[in-house]
């Protein structure tokens, strides 16, 4: 089993980074070498990002690769999983400055981004620097097709850039050429998440063995609540025992998206009624009687897939809004446009 460790918010941990301002450790181990440069986004991101690392490291062992990530969460996986000798830091926003001088210090032969994140910014100045840039595992939501499609003189040129493109299946690939990706660039392989969640790879969480110590009965229902946002815990958690009714020995596992926000999730829970664990409580020696624990609250990172292989029932976050979303989408209306005013302020002419 692995052992729980204490992680906190730190968000003034490589806060330069973000700015494209690096220490001598990287600019050193950067010298001299062939780098590559991958990007994933968060946790997700970063679980693909370990599969394509494991298949190329034996192909190309002098390569030097660095991975940024955008989230701490993603930061947090990436130390969990990679080796020292992996550079890890955090993506630089997208301005033209810190993304010019990002890649002007690392100077990758070439970028690797995971997955449909398309900062114009960063890609111009890799296009103008003649970087290669390769797109894997690549889909595209329906929203999120029509809002490059409608901007397409911001991101056609993106797209039209790539040197190769891996696409998740048949409807991605029409939509990525649609979106000016070359045709010849575009290959169909798959989603590459099915790799980075192989159940034959060595376990290194005892999901069974932790019900085990929560009291839950074998044969127990259980129904994990995964990457779950604010306001679903309590929608969820009132279905919950209201189930229970039905299915007593059910069980409730509750998995939020951000896991700095577990505390606030644990008070929502306490309001109503639900007896609840964090996963942070439970080490060998814990043991609660059957019934004692309705709820178990995952307050770490990467630990999801181990808990959906042994679920009966799956709700994955964001399925609906919770009651203050049209509020919020207003705000982030508003707060999309202003960027997208400020990115093509920074077209190049």
């Amino acid at each position: 089993m692995e052992q729980w460790r204490k992680r906190s918010f730190d968000w003034k941990k490589g806060f330069s980074q973000r700015f494209a301002r690096y220490d001598a450790r990287l600019k050193q181990a950067i010298t001299n070498r062939h780098t590559l440069w991958m990007h994933a986004v968060s946790v997700g991101e970063v679980n693909v990002c370990t599969q394509v690392i494991r298949a190329l490291e034996p192909r190309f062992p002098n390569l030097k690769i660095v991975v940024s990530t955008t989230t701490t969460t993603g930061m947090e996986r990436l130390h969990s999983v990679l080796p020292s000798h992996i550079s890890k830091i955090y993506y630089p926003l997208d301005l033209r400055g810190w993304a010019s001088r990002a890649l002007n210090t690392i100077r990758p032969e070439a970028i690797v981004l995971v997955e449909a994140e398309i900062w114009p910014n960063f890609l111009w100045k890799a296009i103008d620097m003649r970087i290669p840039l390769f797109l894997v595992n690549a889909r595209l939501s329906e929203r999120s097709y029509r809002g490059y499609r409608r901007f397409g003189f911001v991101f056609r040129r993106l797209f039209r850039g790539f040197t190769g493109v891996g696409a998740q299946n048949e409807d991605d690939a029409v939509r990525l050429k649609e979106l000016g990706c070359r045709p010849e660039a575009i290959r169909v392989v798959g989603s590459l998440k099915y790799d980075a969640a192989r159940l034959d790879e060595r376990r290194l969480l005892d999901v069974p063995g932790m019900f085990r110590q929560l009291g839950v009965p074998p044969g127990a229902k259980i129904i994990v609540g995964g990457s779950i946002h604010k306001g679903e815990e309590t929608i969820l958690a009132e279905q919950f025992l209201r189930l229970q009714t039905r299915f007593p020995d059910a069980f409730l596992v509750l998995v939020p998206r951000h896991f700095e926000l577990c505390r606030e999730v644990g008070k929502e829970l306490e309001a109503i009624g639900l007896k609840f664990a964090y996963r942070s409580e439970i080490v060998e020696s814990t043991q609660y009687r059957p019934g004692e624990i309705q709820c178990l609250l995952v307050n770490s990172t990467g630990e999801l897939k181990y808990f959906y292989e042994h679920a009966t029932v799956v709700f994955i976050g964001k399925a609906w809004p919770p009651k203050e979303d049209k509020i919020l989408s207003k705000r982030r209306l508003w707060a999309n446009r202003s960027s997208l005013v400020r990115t093509c302020r920074n077209l190049p002419r």
